[in-house]
């Protein structure tokens, strides 16, 4: 099963834009918004750290319209998301708030993804279907893969997404989730955000072949490449994938091809690997002013409408920072919950460890008796 490769929709007419996917002006100037306050977020975090008031950034600038495209046609807190560090329109597409991604940068102790016990980019909110990623790069797809099983199992009719770069792509975790979602046909979609960068290593010294979705085929799933700066066409293929998953047809592996406007993190300096050439021809490939000129051709956003939606998203940002800049850190008292089963020497008051010792080795203690 051979990869496909869809063509673009730049050249949509005025009238057509949409219509042919069944997307509204409403539905087009929605994805606008969502890229834009993605964006807006985005360089927020990056004066945040620059400013010491963040410890890390690892940046989706350039990541937007394939994110938002794809993400848009599932179905928020019924389909299961389960992110990467780059996820955040994705995120804010299925449903998390601005607020929300702020406060798991400053790690306040009412930060849904994990009560401020986790660094930067490790989002989640369970009673949303949004799993939290863990740290190793393509656990994720794991556990996408495992809860596609259950979906299918529980025959619930929800589709599980999970997002990953095309470094992550080599761990046997990528391969191995494929392989049982292709043999269960898996409600499940995988979606590889190649950027063409694994932090400093180029794609040709990652892939033998050019195409990650080429390995689709030795998993028995359609394997899609798309380009990442065409919202409209991710939308599309995304769309076609949770619609095959849902109908029962089996899992997808699509392949964004995306820019990475940034470099890898607030800790990486691109310049020392990356020509400067390089750097300022991607910023061709930035899917926020191409859509923008999309929905200016098509007469569905004029410069009113613009300035609108761009000061919307400077105070939704202005708004999340100062809300999460301003909620509590966590208690550390709480700091080993969640952490032992039982109650730990430095969870117990000063009499009951003074008690434990003296008991000696052969003393038992009621666990329960230990501070919760």
């Amino acid at each position: 099963m051979a990869a496909t490769r869809t063509p673009s929709k730049a050249a949509e007419s005025a009238t057509a834009l949409g219509a042919d996917l069944g997307l509204s002006r409403d539905d087009l100037l929605e994805m606008y918004r969502l890229m834009a306050v993605t964006r807006a977020v985005d360089e927020r975090m990056w004066v945040l750290n620059r400013a010491g008031k963040i410890p890390f950034v690892i940046s989706g600038q350039g990541h937007e319209g394939a994110q938002v495209g794809i993400a848009y046609p599932l179905r928020k807190g019924f389909d299961w998301m389960v992110p990467y560090y780059r996820s955040v329109a994705a995120l804010i597409t299925f449903g998390m708030s601005p607020r929300e991604i702020m406060l798991a940068q400053f790690a306040r102790g009412v930060d849904p993804s994990s009560g401020g016990r986790q660094m930067p980019g490790h989002y989640g909110i369970a009673e949303r279907n949004i799993l939290s990623v863990s740290s190793p790069v393509a656990t994720q797809l794991l556990h996408a893969t495992g809860i596609a099983y259950a979906a299918k199992i529980r025959n619930t009719g929800q589709v599980a997404i999970t997002y990953i770069g095309e470094g992550s792509s080599n761990q046997g975790d990528f391969h191995e989730g494929l392989n049982f979602a292709g043999i269960h046909r898996l409600p499940v979609v995988y979606v590889v955000e190649n950027n063409g960068w694994a932090i400093s290593v180029p794609m040709s010294l990652q892939s033998a072949v050019p195409d990650i979705a080429i390995r689709g085929a030795g998993y028995n799933m359609p394997g899609v490449v798309v380009d990442g700066a065409d919202v409209l066409e991710c939308y599309r293929v995304g769309r076609d994938a949770i619609e095959r998953a849902r109908s029962g047809e089996g899992p997808t592996l699509i392949e964004a091809k995306v820019t990475r406007l940034t470099a890898h993190s607030s800790d990486d300096q691109q310049t020392k690997y990356r020509p400067a050439e390089e750097m300022e021809s991607e910023k061709g490939r930035d899917p926020l002013p191409r859509f923008r000129d999309q929905l200016v051709g098509a007469g569905l956003l004029d410069e009113e409408g613009e300035a609108t939606i761009l000061a919307e998203s400077r105070k939704v940002v202005e708004d999340a920072t100062d809300w999460a800049e301003s909620q509590p850190d966590p208690d550390p008292a709480t700091a080993q919950r969640h952490v032992y089963a039982d109650a730990p020497p430095a969870r117990m008051d000063d009499q009951l460890w003074r008690g434990r010792r003296f008991m000696g080795d052969g003393g038992t203690l009621d666990a329960s008796q230990g501070d919760d």
